[in-house]
């Protein structure tokens, strides 16, 4: 069972577990099963169908031990969903022809780490081989870290202090510590903070109203949002409020389910980016067991196999707190759900909370091949 199974943001974006072919139940059942079949405190989604409309469901207490209603649309912690929008900003520095994709990151910042060979595309899909600093900073005693700040560079000597996990290009292996790196590569191609680009060329453009990057200090969560929760040494815990820091280009940004449709369904269609940087966007690598069967990579977000035939793009998130999944077809339909714990928090055995896991990427499956 991969520690983020238990409450941590750990090597893999997605952890490993077969996408289970869903019921031909709606939304909302499927929402209600999150919440009293597998435990968690509350699960919102929005569905945003190819003309645009949206639909927003949620179900459970947005407070443990408390009857307070869930907000539709409530801003959550996003996690590694943050990815794809980094990701985004390093495609558009491309077709500004200020980044080269196959040049050495070392090109941009020298001496950064310390193999030469590595390229802007294998940090962007995860092919450099570079150490997870997720896995070394001491996650595994969250509530010793949750409110602690964390410089981006003193993320980097942690993963420069430990052995890369492969050689440049041999194969995928999820690892945070690489969009550390693109999120210094944009401040110095730029001049300015990774945050402000992506406010700026993403954020603002696409009129995302709810998704925000949170300012140096922030460890609330602003506008309606549900509590989210997580195991710690303490037991299960309000972890609502945290440093997310630690996140930084991998991980920090807060958002909605229904912007994050807006955000994907902009960024494969066109409205960021010309077709050139789509497609390499959509050049992809085998994630061989990384994720479950049929996932692969490309620079930035996942393409994953759906049981009506197709597939979809998307990411997906976990952080202390919040578990997140979604993408959107090639027709336009796009879908995100979010759910206030990660698979293992409130479940007793690993099994269950598989299951739990499960469940949340059955319920994308599920509203992307059509359940209302």
């Amino acid at each position: 069972m991969k520690k983020m199974l238990v409450g941590v943001l750990a090597a893999a974006m997605l952890c490993s577990g077969t996408a289970m072919a869903a019921p031909a139940v709606g939304t909302e059942k499927q929402l209600d099963g999150l919440v009293k079949q597998h435990r968690f405190p509350a699960a919102l989604s929005t569905t945003t169908e190819a003309n645009g409309r949206t639909t927003s469901h949620s179900k459970g207490t947005a407070e443990l031990n408390k009857h307070v209603p869930v907000p539709k649309n409530g801003v959550v912690r996003v996690g590694s969903n943050t990815k794809s929008f980094v990701a985004a900003v390093v495609l558009q520095l491309n077709a500004e022809n200020k980044v080269d994709l196959d040049a050495p990151i070392t090109k941009y910042l020298p001496k950064s780490i310390n193999d030469d060979r590595i390229t802007v595309r294998q940090l962007l899909n995860h092919t450099s081989g570079l150490a997870n600093y997720t896995n070394y900073m001491g996650l595994d005693k969250f509530e010793e870290v949750r409110h602690r700040y964390f410089e981006p560079r003193e993320l980097l000597d942690i993963a420069n202090a430990h052995e890369p996990t492969n050689q440049p290009g041999e194969k995928f292996k999820y690892s945070n510590t690489n969009y550390v790196l693109l999120g210094l590569l944009i401040q110095k191609v730029t001049g300015r903070p990774v945050a402000e680009n992506v406010d700026q060329r993403i954020i603002r453009k696409l009129g995302l109203k709810d998704t925000y990057w949170p300012t140096q200090g922030d460890q609330t969560i602003q506008g309606k949002h549900p509590h989210g929760y997580a195991r710690t040494s303490n037991g299960v815990e309000d972890v609502t409020e945290l440093d997310p820091s630690w996140g930084w280009a991998a991980g920090q940004i807060i958002s909605t389910t229904k912007d994050l449709n807006t955000f994907f369904r902009a960024l494969l269609n066109g409205d960021l980016l010309p077709q050139k940087q789509i497609d390499e966007m959509r050049k992809t690598v085998d994630t061989k067991g990384e994720m479950w069967p049929g996932a692969e990579y490309g620079l930035g977000i996942a393409s994953s196999p759906l049981t009506c035939g197709g597939r979809y793009w998307g990411h997906g998130g976990d952080i202390h707190g919040y578990e997140t999944r979604g993408g959107v077809t090639a027709n336009g339909r796009a879908f995100s759900v979010a759910v206030t714990a990660l698979p293992g928090t409130f479940q007793d055995t690993p099994e269950q909370a598989m299951k739990a896991h499960e469940a949340v990427l059955a319920t994308v499956d599920s509203a992307l091949c059509g359940a209302k």
